[in-house]
């Protein structure tokens, strides 16, 4: 406390004035100011909280960034979701569908070692992302350089996506193109904390659910489109556009120029809309602070608002359990309900076409119901859906045609609304770091699902006698997605976060 105010006590002013540098403090200080005035009657509006460092830091306590985010406007917000349509390429190809079943294949060994060593790669890729994201996001904040970073890493994202074309079908090739997906995983995943931080530029606490929706679905859209255009153009006909065949590997190589040049222009809009905004230059800090800056951040939010770290671990479990939809639905498809790779393929397109639109019409329930009730009804949904696939799993591909899709309609919804919520919570200037935070806690949990998923068809087995129990491995993943229903449920909803 600083010294004008010791005086005014030991004078018992009525009235103290503000010192310079004194600023709001954590805790519940109405009720401290009440005691100040009924003991020695000073005016509550200029008394001073004393902030220690064990307390809570002010920057979790201010208003939250939606709060004072400039209007919504339709051209900014269709600019800034380009971002999403632009890299979509790299989850969509080349980790789902393209490059991950090329490099996986018999012309780069075994099919268990190169199996084995795609699931070594990625753990690693999460490994770091887990430990990088938070305090990435955080130097972002401080820096104020958030769409600086996310512009270099977007370039960073198309250059390694083009150079997936140096991969050639052969075993001295694999690590080569195991390392530059891994860190491609990577430098994807920081990219999208830098994005999801500057969601307050472009929507409003009011319009905050479409434009999260409309955001994740044009990713499912450009990256189902780039998809059908490659496949086409240069995959499925014995001689594609410019003579390119499949000798050599070279149709998927092109494959992989494609995505990168798709990812260098199409995020051209969202970094001709989206700016860095002046911050109070912060000090420089090593590693070391770096990490103890984050925790104190934990720490303030399980201070200020237990139910947002709540929220965290929610998301955490019930974002795996959606990964594991998509991950593990072409499995499903092919090796229980008798698809073949041809069909696997369109299911994938309508899949994520109806994804996309739905995210899209979810995001406006989003704005009017709130996100939790999203939350909750996709995820719902998705557990009762899971259940018929399961039961009626001997009913052929028709069974999965319209039980899957009804799945992907409550998918991307969910991860909408999962943004949206937090989106809503964060303080101005922390949203990188908090959405590190995101992306760290979802990375710790990601064994859940597959783990599940294998367990239950080893379960089956036991149980059934059978040689194929596959279908038993999607009661794995609605384990997963009720799990996170059941811990989102007391979860409060975003209007009612409040400081404790």
């Amino acid at each position: 406390m600083c010294s004008a105010v010791v005086k005014a006590f030991a004078q018992g002013v009525r009235r103290v004035t503000r010192c310079p540098g004194d600023g709001p403090g954590p805790g519940d200080p109405e009720r401290v100011l009440r005691a100040l005035r009924g003991g020695i009657g000073l005016d509550v509006a200029t008394v001073p909280v004393v902030t220690t460092p064990s307390q809570v830091p002010g920057d979790l306590t201010g208003p939250a960034a939606l709060d004072v985010a400039p209007p919504t406007v339709k051209r900014r917000v269709l600019a800034w979701g380009m971002w999403d349509w632009g890299t979509q390429p790299f989850n969509t190809v080349i980790t789902t569908f393209v490059f991950s079943v090329y490099i996986t294949s018999s012309s780069f060994g075994d099919t268990n070692a190169t199996s084995t060593a795609l699931a070594v790669s990625t753990g690693l890729a999460g490994l770091f992302v887990a430990l990088l994201a938070p305090v990435l996001g955080q130097n972002s904040d401080r820096s104020g350089r958030t769409v600086r970073n996310l512009r270099w890493l977007t370039w960073l994202l198309a250059a390694l996506s083009a150079a997936l074309f140096v991969v050639r079908p052969e075993p001295a090739f694999l690590w080569v193109g195991l390392g530059l997906l891994a860190v491609g995983s990577v430098v994807s995943e920081i990219a999208g904390v830098n994005y999801n931080s500057t969601i307050d530029q472009v929507a409003t606490n009011s319009t905050v659910g479409r434009v999260s929706g409309f955001g994740w679905g044009m990713g499912y859209l450009g990256g189902i489109l780039v998809l059908l255009l490659i496949y086409f153009l240069f995959i499925q006909p014995d001689v594609g556009l410019f003579g390119v065949t499949g000798e050599n590997g070279l149709d998927i190589r092109v494959s992989m120029l494609v995505c990168g040049l798709w990812t260098l222009v199409f995020t051209v809009p969202a970094f001709l809309v989206l700016r860095d905004r002046p911050v109070e230059r912060a000090p420089r800090v090593g590693i070391a602070q770096s990490y103890r800056l984050v925790w104190q951040s934990i720490t303030g939010l399980w201070r200020v608002s237990r139910h947002t770290v709540y929220f965290l671990l929610a998301s955490a479990l019930f974002r795996d359990g959606l990964a594991g939809v998509f991950a593990f639905g072409a499995v499903l498809a092919a090796g229980t309900f008798g698809m073949s790779a041809a069909d696997v393929i369109v299911f994938g397109a309508a899949a994520n076409i109806v994804a996309g639109l739905a995210t899209m019409a979810f995001g406006m329930v989003d704005d009017r119901l709130g996100p939790k009730r999203v939350i909750l009804i996709s995820l719902g949904s998705l557990v009762v859906l899971g259940v018929l696939i399961f039961v009626l799993h001997d009913g052929g591909t028709g069974v999965f045609w319209v039980l899957g899709l009804l799945m992907t309609v409550f998918v991307g919804p969910a991860q909408a609304a999962s943004r949206s919520f937090l989106a809503r919570l964060i303080p101005e200037g922390k949203g990188g770091e908090i959405f590190g935070l995101y992306a760290t806690t979802g990375r710790v949990v990601s064994f859940l699902s597959p783990a599940a998923f294998g367990i239950f068809i080893a379960l089956g087995a036991l149980v059934t006698g059978a040689d194929n129990t596959q279908y038993w491995g999607i009661l794995g993943i609605v384990l997963i997605l009720a799990a996170g229903f059941a811990v989102m449920l007391p979860v409060k909803e975003h209007t009612e976060h409040t400081v404790s």
